[in-house]
């Protein structure tokens, strides 16, 4: 029997989703048990969406929405998966300047009509990027930030190993 499957679906521009992302799929990594596939959004596909099990959603917060090409893989795929995915559990890590939770929101009422199941609140990671010098900039996701991002993805991986979701 084929090992349970954890799809974490990015997008960035600046590296800190990507430092986020890879950190929850280092966590679930180390907790064994479970196949795990980290995808850039523009990549992934239905057939992505309708093989795993859980999913980890993880996009930055740009204007106070989710990024446009984390929107285009939900619009991709929305459509192809819907209703063939219910009750598989998820979660959201957001890179946000400043508040992340319009992006949060976003991926939540998104998971709502898939009727996806949360099995974590959010994770917000704040870079306090302002000007747009440090907004364009290339993020340094802090250690104590991408410790928060690894335990996620280890929990879900347990989760899933375990059969609780």
């Amino acid at each position: 029997m084929a090992a349970p499957q954890l799809l974490i679906v990015y997008h960035t521009l600046t590296q800190g989703t990507l430092q986020m992302a890879q950190a929850a799929c280092d966590g679930a990594l180390a907790e064994g048990g479970v196949d795990v596939r980290l995808l850039h959004a523009q990549a992934t596909q239905p057939s992505d969406v309708l093989a795993a099990n859980a999913y980890v959603f993880a996009t930055p917060e740009n204007l106070a929405a989710m990024s446009g090409m984390m929107k285009d893989f939900f619009d991709r795929c929305y459509y192809p998966v819907l209703d063939r995915i219910n009750g598989r559990a998820y979660a959201s890590l957001v890179c946000a300047g400043s508040d992340g939770h319009g992006a949060a929101r976003q991926i939540e009422r998104i998971a709502t009509g898939w009727r996806l199941k949360p099995v974590a609140e959010p994770l917000v990671i704040c870079t306090h990027a302002q000007t747009p010098e440090a907004i364009l900039a290339t993020k340094h996701i802090p250690d104590t930030d991408l410790q928060r991002c690894r335990e996620l993805g280890a929990a879900l991986a347990a989760g899933l190993a375990l059969g609780v979701f």
